[in-house]
C-alpha cells in the first residue's frame, strides 16, 4: 500500500479524524509528493523541505497556510518513523515565513459616535450604551468588561480598574460620555439585578452578562445604527487605540492604556506618569473633547 494511503487509513481508523480533516491532510501531503518529483519521501532532507516551503511561499501561499501544511508533513513523517522505522523527521526545525499582520478594522470617529449614541428607551438600551461608551472610552477587552464589578469604576476619579491578560491590573481613564452613561445605567441596574450580584453589567436575567451576549447586542446595535461592516467588541478597542494614536502620536501612552504585555512584565504603571497619561487622553480622545460653538 502506498505510504500516503497507509497514513490516511491510520488517520481514519486509529486517529478517528473526520472526513473533511482527513481530506485536508491528504491534500497537504499530496503537495509534498508533487514537489519531490519522484524522489522518495523517505529520502528527503531538511534542505528539501526548506526549498519546497520557499517555492510555495513564492507562489503566494501565506505563512498561515504554509504552517498548516508543514504541520501535516511533520505528522506524516512522525507516522513513518513509528511504523516504518524512518530515523529522522526532515520537517523538524524547519520554519515557515511569518504572515504579515493585517491592520485591524476600525470605526471612524463619526461611526463610533453614531454607534454609542443610541436611544435609551429601555433598561437594556441604557446598559448597552454604557457598555459601548466604556469600550470605546477606555479600550477594554471583552473579558475585562464582562469581568468588571461594581467597584471597578471610580466615577469620582473617572478611572476604571481592570484585570487583563496574565492577571495584570491596570487603571485606565474613563471619558465624560462614558461616565454619564454608566451613571444612567447604575440608576436602573438594581431593577433587574439578582440579590448580591456584584457584576457591573448584568443580563436581563439579573446575573453577570456573558461575552456572547455582549457580542450579540453589539452586532444588533451596529446594524440598527447603520455601521456598514461586521463589528466585534474588539473593533471598539482597536478604534479607541487608533483614534488616540492618530491624535496624540504618543504610542507609549496608548500601549499603557491598552495593557499590552510588552510594556511591563512585572507591575503596570511602575514608571508611568499618570498625570501625563490623563492629559494625553483628555486632549486626544474624540469623545473627551468638549464641543465648541
Amino acid at each position: 500500500m502506498h505510504l500516503l494511503d497507509q497514513y490516511l487509513a491510520y488517520l481514519t481508523h486509529e486517529r478517528l479524524l473526520r472526513p473533511l480533516t482527513r481530506l485536508n491532510y491528504q491534500r497537504d501531503i499530496s503537495v509534498l509528493f508533487e514537489l519531490s518529483q519522484g524522489l522518495p519521501v523517505e529520502h528527503l532532507q531538511p534542505t528539501h523541505i526548506r526549498r519546497y516551503i520557499a517555492q510555495l511561499h513564492a507562489q503566494g501561499l501565506s505563512g498561515k497556510s504554509l504552517a498548516r501544511m508543514l504541520s501535516a508533513w511533520r505528522g506524516f513523517y512522525k507516522f513513518l518513523g513509528q511504523r516504518h522505522g524512518l530515523e529522522a523527521n526532515p520537517c523538524v526545525g524547519v520554519r515557515t515565513p511569518k504572515t504579515p499582520k493585517l491592520l485591524p478594522q476600525t470605526l471612524t470617529p463619526e461611526q463610533a459616535a453614531r454607534l454609542v449614541e443610541i436611544e435609551q428607551d429601555d433598561v437594556l438600551a441604557i446598559r448597552d450604551r454604557a457598555m459601548w461608551e466604556l469600550f470605546y472610552s477606555s479600550g477594554l477587552r471583552l473579558a475585562e468588561l464582562v469581568g468588571l464589578d461594581l467597584g471597578g469604576v471610580d466615577l469620582t476619579d473617572a478611572t476604571v480598574t481592570v484585570t487583563g491578560k496574565g492577571d495584570k491590573t491596570r487603571i485606565v481613564p474613563v471619558g465624560r460620555h462614558a461616565i454619564t452613561a454608566i451613571k444612567a445605567w447604575l440608576e436602573v441596574r438594581d431593577t433587574c439585578a439578582k440579590p448580591a450580584e456584584n457584576a457591573l453589567f448584568i443580563s436581563r436575567r439579573g446575573s453577570r452578562i456573558t461575552p456572547r451576549a455582549v457580542e450579540y447586542r453589539l452586532k444588533l446595535w451596529a446594524a440598527r445604527q447603520g455601521i456598514p461592516f461586521d463589528i466585534h467588541p474588539h473593533t471598539l478597542r482597536h478604534s479607541f487605540a487608533s483614534h488616540i494614536l492618530q491624535s496624540s502620536g504618543d504610542l507609549r501612552a496608548v500601549q499603557e492604556m491598552l495593557g499590552h504585555a510588552n510594556i511591563s512584565t512585572t507591575q503596570i504603571y511602575t514608571h508611568l506618569d499618570f498625570q501625563h497619561l490623563a492629559q494625553v487622553y483628555d486632549k486626544a480622545h474624540p469623545r473627551a473633547k468638549k464641543k465648541t460653538g
